[in-house]
C-alpha cells in the first residue's frame, strides 16, 4: 500500500490519537460549558488556590503565554482570578469556579469510564504511562 507510512509514523499517529480522544473530552465536558483543558485547569487552581500561573504552564505542560490566554477567559467567566506578588502572578478559584469542581469532576470521570470501557483498564493505564515516559524522553 502507498500509504502504509503513515502508520509506522510516530507523528501521524499520535496525531490521530489526540484528535480521537480530543473529541470524547469535548463530549463529555460539554455539560460544564468547558473545553477539558480549561476544566483540567480550574480542578488544579482549586486544589491548590494561589499556584504559581509558572507552576500551572508546567503542570499542563503548554507554554506561559497560552496559559496566560486560557486564564484571560476564565476571568472573564468570573471562574479564577489573578494576584500579583511581587513578579510572581498567583491564581485562585472564585466562588463561581469552585461551583463547577463537581461537574468537572464527573466529566473527567465519564472520560475516564469511556476510554476503559473501549481500550480496557489495563490497557488504558499502560498507554497513558508509555505517553508519559515517550514525551519526556521526546522533550529532552
Amino acid at each position: 500500500m502507498k500509504d502504509e507510512f503513515l502508520f509506522d509514523c510516530l507523528f501521524f499517529t499520535a496525531n490521530r490519537l489526540s484528535r480521537a480522544i480530543t473529541k470524547m473530552a469535548e463530549e463529555e465536558f460539554a455539560p460544564t460549558g468547558l473545553t477539558p483543558m480549561y476544566g483540567y485547569l480550574i480542578r488544579l487552581v482549586i486544589g491548590d488556590p494561589g499556584i504559581s500561573q509558572k507552576e500551572l504552564s508546567e503542570k499542563l505542560h503548554i507554554t506561559p503565554s497560552t496559559l496566560t490566554r486560557f486564564i484571560d477567559k476564565l476571568e472573564a467567566k468570573q471562574l479564577v482570578e489573578r494576584k500579583v506578588q511581587g513578579k510572581t502572578v498567583l491564581v485562585y478559584p472564585l466562588p463561581k469556579g469552585k461551583e463547577l469542581e463537581d461537574a468537572i469532576r464527573l466529566s473527567s470521570k465519564n472520560l475516564h469510564r469511556r476510554y476503559d470501557a473501549i481500550l480496557g483498564k489495563e490497557a488504558a493505564d499502560l498507554l497513558s504511562k508509555e505517553i508519559v515516559l515517550s514525551s519526556e524522553l521526546l522533550e529532552k
